[in-house]
């Protein structure tokens, strides 16, 4: 099934590469709910949700499409539900906003198994692509530091430096310097480890305690997020959430093949400039965004940190189903991870770190033209200062073809950019965003 002598891999390397992938992306189970919480998710149904999409995406991923590639609620996505949809819209719940992930989900299975998948993927200029990512990578950094403490309020210059002396900031020093430590001396699961220290630390200082135990059964949610399919399109009109669907499509989408492209390059995956069974990888991910906005979840995407796993020598689609065992175990542990997700400080520097690492993208933006320099510019500045995902998309996507126009270049700008232009201005003038 795995063709693990075609690709030169083995099970006790492709386990190994499993098991480093888990460790490196496992910090999503605490972080996820937590972001999620601010929304008014209750942290049993967001980290059971997490699991279900996780263990589904994944398992997609590797049975179905043979990568060995991790799929789980997407960083920044995940940020953008909390803070630009939810409370931005004071008049609705969270399980509003689950409609849109619901109705986004199936709007992106249905895209995924039609050409008009690579058809947009095409269209999109690379530079708008790379600013998304900075932008969210920026976003989610700041996320990180408010958390922390590390930046709080202003009442006239909006943010300011925190209380470096509280026990919250000492805590997001020490895993930051643990962190960023391991990266330096690539330990895998860096991230992970970062946590873990911290945690103790924080035990030890006794801020962290554990009274609901380590180990229980996985908590059932006892309803659904997304019940009836009918009253999740009735909350989209009702809301007027079409450039809420609209913008977690097209982040899905990008995020998704961006990461797959990536991790199969690093792989030697590929043939050519071909990625063999792409169409399944979209699928993957698009059916675990689908599962987990009924059971609460934001929208999934594949995770960078499979390159890990590929660091490690997995090169197929049994170093997923090792991920998705793993996390399938780690459901029996929610009691420990809801006491460490009471700490801002532990996941704090995950954030930070997980930002940096995503800003790296501004270096492939072509920042010598204005017409492509400035729209870029616009996404990633509007993030972080709207909060708001959607709005910085926005800007990009009207912004460029309106320089392109004016330096004559419209020929260069495919018709669907100018749609997409044309539904962004609808969107801020005419819809809550």
């Amino acid at each position: 099934m795995f063709q693990l002598e075609k690709w030169g891999s083995s099970p006790k390397t492709e386990i190994l590469a499993g098991i480093t992938t888990f460790l490196t992306m496992s910090y999503i189970m605490i972080v996820n709910p937590i972001i999620l919480s601010d929304a008014g998710v209750p942290f049993e149904l967001s980290f059971f949700a997490t699991i279900i999409a996780t263990i589904v995406g994944t398992l997609i991923m590797g049975l179905y499409a043979n990568y060995p590639i991790a799929v789980a609620p997407a960083m920044g996505l995940n940020a953008y539900f909390a803070y630009s949809v939810v409370q931005m819209h004071q008049d609705m719940g969270y399980k509003a906003a689950f409609s849109a992930v619901f109705v986004a989900g199936i709007l992106f299975v249905l895209v995924s198994i039609t050409p008009l998948r690579t058809k947009l993927i095409k269209v999109i200029p690379p530079n708008l692509k790379n600013a998304i990512s900075a932008g969210i990578g920026l976003f989610i950094a700041f996320i990180g530091l408010r958390l922390s403490g590390l930046i709080q309020d202003h009442p006239t210059n909006l943010v300011t430096l925190g209380d470096l002396h509280s026990t919250s900031a000492l805590l997001t020093f020490i895993g930051l310097a643990v962190t960023l430590v391991c990266m330096a001396l690539r330990i895998q699961g860096g991230l992970f480890i970062g946590m873990l220290v911290t945690g103790i630390v924080a035990f030890m200082m006794g801020d962290l305690t554990f009274t609901a135990g380590f180990v229980s059964m996985p908590a059932l949610p006892d309803q659904l997020a997304i019940s009836s399919p009918i009253q999740a399109f009735t909350d989209i009109v009702h809301y007027g959430l079409y450039g809420v669907v609209f913008s977690l499509l097209l982040v899905t989408l990008f995020d998704t093949t961006g990461t797959v492209l990536g991790v199969a390059k690093q792989a030697n995956l590929m043939e050519g400039e071909h990625l063999p069974r792409a169409g399944r990888t979209v699928i993957a991910d698009s059916v675990a965004t689908l599962v987990g906005s009924i059971f609460g979840t934001s929208p999934t995407s594949a995770y960078i940190e499979s390159s890990a796993g590929v660091s490690a020598g997995g090169r197929t689609g049994l170093t997923a189903v090792v991920v998705a065992f793993l996390f399938a175990c780690a459901a029996f542990f929610s009691p420990m991870i809801g006491a460490v997700s009471g700490i801002m400080a532990i996941t704090a520097p995950a954030l930070i770190v997980v930002g940096s690492l995503m800003i790296g993208h501004v270096q492939h933006i072509r920042w010598d033209e204005l017409d492509e320099g400035f729209p870029a510019f616009l996404v990633i500045l509007s993030m972080p200062l709207t909060s708001s995902i959607a709005t910085g998309i926005a800007l990009g996507f009207i912004t460029y073809p309106l320089l392109k126009m004016i330096r004559g270049k419209y020929k260069e700008v495919h018709p669907l950019l100018y749609v997409f232009a044309l539904l962004f201005i609808v969107q801020l003038v005419f819809l809550p965003h």
